[in-house]
């Protein structure tokens, strides 16, 4: 879609675009495509296996038909090779991180009240606190997102000269350290992540292959220290989350831990000062308002002043083809 809507016919085409959008998050959320899996079924058929209302389950998927997400011929239903690619469990293209798309559908439904409020009014509970589907949907969308392209361009575009340790803020399932580590073998990478999130990770290191490779520390970025001796700290999506004093607090402790001449990398959607654009940004700081306390998108201005503070300096921006942008500085 054009980020701009310059039409009447635009408009409108925008405004119901979230009925699409429901009828495949509500297919998904229910299973649909892989309870059709490589089989033909009947919509009857589809609805006791999951124990939903037939006429209900015949209008969702002859809705999904017209989407051109499922076939349908004399009265039974098939997955097209898009949906059998990426919508069935156990295949290898499945795009499971979807279910993230589920949850931001609740918390974007919220945006009203959030506007009224300042702040996300859907969900105060903690990170640390949520149940481990939202958890698993959210890491694993992260996971999903980065693993093919994102985690591998990235580590091309950065200088690891000297770099022997790196720590990965906020790491997740830690794509980004096993791109790194893909790209130079004698790196070694530490994961710093919340106490409920690093045995999600544990899994992902286990999977994935990088055992010895990469380590991990629980805690909250927040409140407990980073560990000392690293030549580069990676924040990759993590600055969005909070608020700006939460950032120098963080960007400080980063400053502790990094060795002389160490780097501090943050990947973001970095704003324009104007604020209107990058469109991808404009949209994302909308995400943070109704998903988070104090989160939102910043400026190169605003995040280099909290780096002056923190005594790193030497700026370098890097764009890149993965709609976030990448910020250095090192360390006096």
């Amino acid at each position: 879609m054009n980020d701009k809507i310059t039409s009447t016919a635009e408009l409108m085409e925008t405004i119901f675009a979230f009925r699409q959008a429901r009828i495949i998050l509500t297919a998904f959320e229910l299973d649909i495509f892989s309870k059709l899996g490589n089989e033909n079924k009947s919509s009857s058929e589809i609805a006791d296996n999951i124990n939903l209302n037939h006429r209900a389950t015949d209008r969702l998927m002859n809705a999904l038909t017209a989407l051109g997400l499922l076939k349908k011929e004399n009265g039974k239903f098939s997955n097209t090779d898009l949906t059998l690619k990426h919508l069935v469990k156990g295949k290898p293209g499945y795009l499971g991180g979807i279910a993230h798309s589920v949850n931001l559908w609740q918390t974007w439904s919220t945006l009203t009240d959030a506007v009224k409020a300042g702040t996300s009014v859907y969900n105060k509970e903690p990170v640390n606190e949520r149940d481990s589907k939202w958890l698993d949907a959210f890491i694993s969308a992260m996971h999903m997102r980065a693993k093919q392209n994102q985690a591998p361009g990235i580590a091309k575009l950065l200088n690891f000269n000297g770099v022997k340790k790196v720590l990965d803020v906020g790491g997740g399932s830690g794509v980004f350290s096993f791109a790194m580590i893909s790209q130079n073998p004698s790196l070694k990478a530490v994961v710093f992540d919340l106490p409920n999130v690093i045995p999600i990770t544990k899994r992902y290191i286990e999977n994935e292959g990088y055992k010895d490779k990469v380590e991990t520390i629980s805690g909250d970025y927040l409140k407990d220290e980073l560990g000392k001796g690293y030549d580069m700290i990676f924040l990759s999506a993590i600055i969005h989350s909070n608020s700006p004093d939460e950032n120098i607090l963080l960007i400080n402790k980063c400053a502790s831990a990094l060795n002389s001449n160490g780097q501090i990398v943050i990947m973001d959607n970095i704003m324009d000062d104007d604020r209107i654009s990058p469109y991808n940004g404009v949209l994302f700081a909308l995400n943070m308002l109704v998903g988070t306390d104090n989160g939102d998108t910043y400026t190169e201005v605003e995040i280099n002043s909290w780096m002056r503070k923190a005594d790193i300096t030497d700026f370098e921006r890097i764009e890149t083809e993965f709609e976030n942008t990448l910020l250095i500085g090192r360390k006096k």
